[in-house]
């Protein structure tokens, strides 16, 4: 597979997502280093490294990014007070300031001067008693960190917080109970691993046409496949149908001829191409209500477990891994443990061990990714170079990731 970004050029961006109430994605977290080396921005890197970030923005794009959604980005003293902000558009990104920037005379006017310009401002950690109280008039969200806080010091901090002209976000939530309480105190905005990896709930019988789909998407992953077997697969489901036709009649495969049949498009289009389409529309499908966060994420950890793959092991490796990145997230798609969720699936042996935690390359590549998307930029380049594999292939990954779910689920949602 072909990165579009080149390594040597490559920067570090995860992000996570901001919800509602109601899990509705209304902002992402993004997440930089200059290099895979950098552990933290430093004073005289900040500039430097927001500059990287811009470029990164402008040749990603921010509607790949975050599908229009703000970006939430971290600004340190150095950073602020360098103007930096003004590299980025002010409707599009929130300028989260960092819990240990030093609130001064400086510090508050160049917070001023930004809301003024029609930027929008964040404090990240915030502590009741701080310097960073003299920042709330300027402040649209406030973040309160519930993981490491006592209930008792942040629940009536949020409730205080909490106003038409301020939203609290409580970030690091790891538990379903800490989201309630979260809920109950005010918190009108939530972040945190427990988005990614729901608690495990009791499972619940799949309804009719959500089994189909997961009958669909294992039925397209077994190996051995045939086009007879992959024809009368696409031919039960209408859409489908449509989308395959769709993708043929796309200026990408400027045909000189007509399409006579389906199993003519399919062999134009070639089984494994067909078959990754297919198992995302089937995801998406799976999924009930379109793409969404968790399916968003699904996306992103197949295609980039995908490119690791075929980078590691060839292109039967890739294949692979894009199951396993897909398969990573059934759990919160189903509401169902992991090993319930993939018990009906016809996987292969290695497949099914890597998404129940077994310790093999696989499981590496996809921990990586994980370690990625979450912005640990240690444990994924750890990682890597356990593999024999350029650390700055990941990010590069990732990049290509971003830009071809965003073209995925713009596809699935106008289906």
């Amino acid at each position: 597979m072909t990165v579009l970004l080149d390594p040597r050029q490559s920067v570090h961006i995860a992000r996570q997502a901001i919800l509602d109430a109601d899990r509705r994605v209304c902002a992402y977290e993004l997440l930089y280093r200059a290099n895979e080396h950098d552990r933290a921005c430093t004073t005289v890197g900040d500039l430097a490294a927001a500059r990287v970030l811009t470029d990164a923005l402008l040749g990603i794009g921010l509607e790949s990014l975050t599908g229009g959604a703000p970006a939430f980005l971290n600004f340190t003293r150095s950073l602020l007070l360098a103007d930096a902000a003004r590299l980025l558009p002010p409707e599009a990104v929130v300028i989260e300031l960092r819990e240990d920037i030093a609130v001064d005379a400086e510090v508050i006017e160049a917070c001023r001067e930004l809301k003024q310009q029609g930027y929008t401002l964040a404090l990240d950690d915030f502590v009741a008693g701080s310097g960073a109280e003299a920042l709330l008039p300027y402040a649209s969200f406030v973040k309160l960190d519930v993981l490491e806080t006592p209930a008792a010091v942040w629940q009536p901090l949020a409730r205080r917080l909490a106003s038409p002209s301020v939203r609290v976000i409580a970030e690091r939530i790891e538990t379903l109970d800490v989201a309630a309480q979260a809920r109950e105190a005010g918190c009108q905005l939530f972040q945190g691993f427990y988005f990614s990896r729901p608690a495990t709930r009791s499972a619940k019988a799949l309804p009719a046409k959500r089994l189909a789909y997961l009958n669909m998407f294992s039925a397209l992953n077994k190996p051995d496949l045939t086009i007879n077997e992959l024809e009368d697969l696409v031919k039960r489901d209408v859409s489908l149908t449509m989308r395959v036709l769709r993708s043929i009649n796309s200026a990408a495969y400027a045909l000189r001829y007509e399409i006579t049949s389906l199993r003519h498009a399919l062999q134009l289009l070639g089984m494994q191409q067909v078959r990754t389409w297919a198992s995302v529309w089937a995801m998406a499908g799976l999924n009930g209500s379109g793409p969404t966060e968790v399916m968003s994420i699904a996306l992103l950890r197949g295609r980039s477990c995908e490119t690791i793959g075929h980078a590691w092991s060839g292109a039967e490796a890739g294949g692979a891994l894009f199951l396993v990145g897909m398969c990573s997230m059934l759990d919160a798609i189903l509401d169902q443990p992991i090993e319930q969720a993939i018990a009906p699936l016809k996987l292969t042996a290695g497949v099914r061990d890597t998404l129940l935690g077994g310790t093999s390359a696989m499981r590496a590549i996809l921990d990586a990714v994980i370690a990625h998307e979450q912005g640990d930029w240690d444990k994924s380049t750890q990682i890597m170079r356990r593999l024999g594999l350029p650390a700055s292939l990941l990010p590069a990954a990732y990049t290509d990731a971003l830009r071809w779910a965003r073209e995925v689920t713009t596809g699935a949602a106008a289906a």
